[in-house]
C-alpha cells in the first residue's frame, strides 16, 4: 500500500528536528528545561516541545490536509485524540520517545511518526538520532532499515524458540497492581525480560530479529502505532490481549507482540495472564 504521505520526506523531517532541536540539547538540559507531567517519571523537556513545534510546522506546510497529533499537542488539548478515529488523514508524532532516558543522559531515545488513513495505520517511522538511521514501513511493503546514504536492509523477526528460551521486553510498570506480581512471577518462565523505557528502540530491536516479544499495557498512539506496523511488516503477530487487532483509536486493552502466532498464544497463556 502506498501512503498518502511521502514516507521518505516525513522521515527526513524527523531527522532535521532531531539534528536541530534534540541532539544539541542532549546532556545539556538545564533544570528549568525538564518538567514532570503526570508523575515524577513522566517527563517533558524543552527538546520535546521544540522538536514537536518544528515537525508540526513542516507537516502543516507539506500536508495541510492532515490532522496533526503530537504527544505534547495532546497534553495541551486532549480533545485532539477524539478526532483520530474519523480523520481521513492523520500524522501522529512522538518528538522524543524515551524522554526519561533523554533527560537522564541515556542514549536510548527516538523520534516516531505514523500515518493513519481512515482508521488504519498505513505507515510508520522510527528515527534513531544517535545512530542516524530509520526503521520504517508502509503497509504491505515490509519493514526496512534505511540510512541517510540510501543503504537499505529488509528486517525480519527472529525464529520462534521454546518458552524457556524466549527473550523480550515487558513494560510491567503499567500493569494493574493486583496482577503485577503474578505477571512478574510468570516472567521467570522465559529466558530473559527487560525494558528500555523507550518503545522506539524496543520495536526496532524486535523488528531487527534480536528479541521474541514485547508487552505493553498503556496504549497511546504516538508510542505504538509506528512500532506495531513495523513489527507486523517484519513478520510479527501483533494483537491486544483479547486477541483483537490493534487499531489507531485504541487506548486500552494492552498489546502483545510476538514473532509468530504460536509464540503469542504461548506467552498469553503462560505469562501474560491478564
Amino acid at each position: 500500500m502506498t501512503s498518502l504521505v511521502d514516507v521518505t520526506t516525513l522521515a527526513h523531517v524527523l531527522r532535521r528536528a532531531a539534528q536541530t532541536e534534540i541532539l544539541p540539547r542532549f546532556r545539556r538540559l538545564g533544570s528549568d528545561d525538564i518538567r514532570a507531567k503526570s508523575e515524577a517519571t513522566d517527563l517533558v523537556t524543552e527538546a520535546d516541545e521544540r522538536a514537536e513545534r518544528m515537525i508540526k510546522a513542516e507537516v502543516s506546510r507539506l500536508w495541510p490536509e492532515a490532522l496533526f497529533i503530537g504527544e505534547e499537542s495532546v497534553a495541551a488539548d486532549p480533545s485532539l485524540l477524539k478526532k483520530l478515529q474519523d480523520a481521513d488523514l492523520a500524522i501522529i508524532v512522538d518528538p522524543v520517545d524515551g524522554t526519561f532516558n533523554f533527560a537522564a543522559g541515556i542514549p536510548a531515545f527516538g523520534v516516531m511518526a505514523s500515518v493513519v488513513s481512515k482508521g488504519e495505520t498505513v505507515a510508520g517511522i522510527i528515527f534513531d538520532p544517535m545512530g542516524d538511521d530509520w526503521v520504517l514501513a508502509e503497509r504491505g511493503s515490509g519493514a526496512w532499515l534505511r540510512r541517510p546514504d540510501g543503504e537499505t536492509l529488509r528486517l525480519n523477526v527472529a525464529p520462534s524458540v521454546p518458552l524457556e528460551e524466549l527473550v523480550g521486553m515487558a513494560a510491567t510498570g503499567f500493569l494493574p497492581k493486583e496482577k503485577r506480581a503474578e505477571i512478574m512471577g510468570n516472567l521467570a518462565k522465559v529466558r530473559y525480560t527487560t525494558c528500555y523505557r523507550c518503545a522506539a528502540h524496543e520495536y526496532r530491536t524486535l523488528a531487527g530479529g534480536y528479541v521474541h516479544y514485547l508487552m505493553y499495557n498503556k496504549l497511546m498512539p504516538w508510542d505504538h502505532l509506528a512500532g506495531a506496523l513495523i513489527s507486523a511488516e517484519s513478520g510479527a503477530y501483533v494483537r491486544r490481549f483479547d486477541g483483537s487487532p490493534y487499531l489507531p483509536h485504541h487506548l486500552d486493552g494492552g498489546l502483545l507482540v510476538a514473532v509468530d502466532k504460536d509464540t503469542w498464544e504461548l506467552l498469553r497463556r503462560e505469562v501474560f495472564t491478564l
